[in-house]
């Protein structure tokens, strides 16, 4: 299972990466950009169906989409200076409490 688990975050970190790639890919018109996005996301699925063989559907999706958004929120604030308000703090806090919650339950 913790194996799992480590896959589902793999796959997690690649589809943040290919998110990022499409930033960069600017409109799929720069080729090693959108390259990685295509490989970064046929990674990234490949690792969740291997997740989803051990860990909930809908647990590996809501972990998945949850911390993904996080992590992406943060990265474009961080390489990209997108704008971080009260209001996307507080929901990206929400997203966070649901993802601890899902992982606290899971096992149930």
């Amino acid at each position: 299972m913790k194996n799992s688990w480590v896959l589902l975050y793999s796959a997690i970190l690649l589809e943040v990466g290919g998110t990022l790639a499409i930033k960069y890919s600017e409109g799929f018109t720069r080729l090693a950009p959108s390259a990685c996005v295509v490989g970064l996301y046929c990674a990234s699925f490949y690792a969740m169906s291997l997740a989803v063989k051990k860990i909930e559907l809908g647990v590996a999706y809501a972990v998945w989409s949850g911390v993904g958004i996080v992590a992406t929120s943060a990265l474009g604030a961080l390489l990209f200076h997108e704008g971080i308000n009260p209001r996307k703090l507080i929901s990206i806090a929400i997203i966070m409490i649901g993802v601890v919650s899902l992982n606290l339950t899971s096992g149930e």
